[in-house]
């Protein structure tokens, strides 16, 4: 409930229509598997617009005590609920001592070291180019230069926006592609697909250092 009364009020920043299905959950937190499965040491994770967690949980499922994990949410709604998540629900709570909510914007949040995972639920296309493009600036700003952001879209929404929209959303929707082409461009390591989500999705997963060949 908490989720669909927050669509109502926030649209523009929630962005989604239903939660994250378990399906869109492990494939964005697929490079954080692989990197758990094949290092002993502790782990930096960064989720943001975790929502009401439904991501947050198969991250948490991944993740140890001794990991650092941090969630950048603006919505205080949706802040809060996890802070009691992590405090009340027990698949939280054995890393209650290691996460972190922060209720501000990316664009303010800074850490004192890079982080190996970034996690993105941010509905990118319902911002302006200029937003947009600082989000980019620091997700890379706070990503490792060996580390993976995951971020999704719901497929064709674009091109659907387009078609309905006036001349200015329209114009304001290509800026957006054009931003999103351009990372994916210098940075994308491989795309994977959705399906079994509403809307489908696809998750672009993008390295921390640019010019990394698509797969």
């Amino acid at each position: 409930m908490a989720f669909f009364r927050q669509v109502r009020e926030h649209y523009h920043t929630t962005g989604a229509i239903a939660p994250s299905s378990r399906f869109l959950a492990r494939a964005q937190t697929g490079p954080l598997a692989n990197l758990k499965a094949h290092t002993d040491r502790p782990v930096r994770v960064l989720e943001v617009g975790p929502g009401t967690g439904a991501v947050t949980r198969q991250i948490v499922e991944l993740l140890e005590p001794g990991d650092t994990f941090d969630l950048v949410e603006i919505n205080t709604a949706f802040a809060e609920l996890l802070e009691r998540r992590f405090t009340d629900d027990p698949a939280f709570s054995s890393l209650s001592a290691s996460a972190r909510v922060h209720a501000v914007p990316l664009q303010e949040f800074s850490s004192d070291a890079p982080y190996d995972v970034i996690v993105s639920g941010l509905p990118m296309n319902n911002f302006s180019s200029e937003l947009v493009e600082e989000l980019f600036e620091a997700y890379f700003r706070l990503l490792g230069p060996e580390g993976t952001l995951s971020y999704f879209e719901y497929m064709y929404m674009r091109p659907m926006r387009k078609l309905v929209s006036g001349r200015k959303d329209r114009e304001r929707v290509n800026r957006i592609a054009e931003i999103m082409r351009r990372h994916c461009r210098q940075r994308r390591t491989r795309t994977s697909w959705v399906l079994a989500n509403l809307p489908p999705a696809w998750i672009q997963h993008l390295s921390g250092h640019a010019d990394s060949a698509a797969r």
